[in-house]
């Protein structure tokens, strides 16, 4: 079994762990049929496209190419951007109150996730608990994404984060893999009841929540 003694940084993603988002959330409203809808997000606009954006890429040159190869979808396709916003449903209130309870010890608190460096400011200014952070990487500002290990690097030397006193949080295998290889303490978010769990079993909280009975 690995130390944990000595943990003093939790490393939180965002999307699907603290923040609720995902393309559905507008195109449920865009589409009568939810096979079509789904056809949609995994032929036109993929998840390996919008990892462009993530990485960096302008939203403007996005739009243009994917609509030059699906001229007949371009609203549906300008919707991605134009209505962005409407793919946040809202924080994760379980998992923020993980973070709230992790703020109280006075544990160091680091967020790193891919997000369009154009749209996170969207998520600043709707959720309050991202100004809890000491620091936060966002893969469009870094111009590469997770898994790769350059910004997991990246957040290392930025916040002088040694790996093995660190625990990261993520909703992605691939990004656990990436984040255990470093060296970090890694955790699959698969809901706030497990992860608060985990993160007692780590010695980073306590048994029972402060003021329960």
């Amino acid at each position: 079994m690995r130390d944990v003694a000595g943990l003093n940084t939790v490393v939180f993603d965002l999307g699907g762990v603290l923040i609720d988002w995902d393309p559905r959330h507008l195109y449920r409203q865009l589409f009568d049929d939810p096979a079509e809808m789904e056809s949609f997000l995994a032929e036109v606009t993929t998840a390996e496209w919008n990892g462009y954006q993530d990485a960096g890429r302008p939203w403007a040159d996005a739009i243009d190419a994917l609509v030059a190869a699906h001229p007949e979808r371009r609203e549906l396709i300008e919707a991605f951007h134009r209505r962005w916003p409407e793919m946040l449903a809202g924080e994760i209130r379980g998992t923020v109150d993980v973070l709230a309870e992790l703020r109280a010890t006075g544990v160091r608190l680091v967020a790193l996730s891919n997000w369009s460096a154009e749209m996170f400011p969207v998520a600043l200014e709707r959720f309050d608990f991202l100004a809890w952070f000491e620091g936060i990487v966002i893969s469009g500002e870094v111009g590469v994404n997770k898994p790769d290990r350059r910004i997991f690097e990246h957040l290392v030397r930025r916040f002088g984060i040694e790996p093995e006193e660190a625990v990261f949080v993520d909703d992605s295998a691939a990004n656990i893999d990436a984040a255990t290889d470093l060296g970090f303490h890694a955790i699959q978010f698969t809901g706030a009841t497990a992860l608060r769990l985990a993160l007692v079993r780590l010695g980073l909280l306590p048994e029972v929540r402060a003021g329960a009975a």
